[in-house]
């Protein structure tokens, strides 16, 4: 007459005791999750920029929202020429200016067409202003030159060094009132911690050479 009561205890002994593994391991799953996704975003190269000073160029993309006219809102690239085409006001000049000033000069040719227009624009990718890497490096070609970059962080982009790269010779050539200026960069020293003043802000159209 004892033996119902003991296997109910020893049933809902067990169900708790699974109930308690398996939330263990959900916690552990979503963390792991949770890590990962961090990790990821952390890798994820930047292409926008919150900059508010930022001059729009040619091949940037940017984001048009209009508050409630998703018909207007959308994301396109700047024409070769510095302009966009929007609906209503065809084609409106966009390089050369900053995204406040875009937006503003959005807002107040939509005036015409609609009553108090919200207007938001956003760089969401920035072409226009590049950087190149070339020489014994993995990964040859332009980069985006995103804000305050400096040329360490550059060739962080290149994918490693070959194995006959002279990292004590790299240099970066930058036109310079016309003419071609030579900036040495000496990387093994700069990853030390010295030689810092060569650890330069890079400019549009500069050239990083890994001899």
């Amino acid at each position: 007459m004892h033996i119902r009561p003991f296997l109910l205890l020893a049933t809902m002994a067990f169900s708790l005791l699974a109930y308690a593994q398996d939330t263990a391991k959900q916690a552990s799953t979503g963390a792991s999750s949770h890590k990962s996704d961090s990790a990821s975003k952390a890798t994820s190269p930047l292409s926008t920029t919150t900059d508010a000073e930022y001059v729009i160029g040619p091949q940037d993309v940017v984001s048009i929202d209009v508050w409630k006219e998703t018909e207007i809102s959308r994301t396109i690239p700047v024409r070769p020429d510095g302009k966009i085409s929007l609906p209503l006001l065809n084609d409106i000049q966009a390089s050369g200016l900053t995204a406040l000033q875009l937006g503003k000069n959005i807002r107040d040719g939509l005036t015409k067409y609609l009553t108090s227009p919200e207007v938001t624009v956003t760089v969401t990718a920035i072409n226009s202003r590049r950087v190149y890497l070339t020489g014994e490096v993995a990964r040859a070609g332009a980069l985006p030159l995103l804000p305050d970059m400096t040329v360490l962080q550059a060739l962080s982009s290149a994918g490693g060094f070959t194995q006959f790269a002279k990292l004590k010779n790299i240099y970066i050539l930058r036109n310079e009132g016309g003419k071609q200026a030579k900036h040495p960069f000496n990387y093994k020293e700069v990853v030390k911690g010295k030689n810092q003043e060569e650890n330069i802000l890079l400019q549009p159209g500069d050239v990083i050479v890994v001899p």
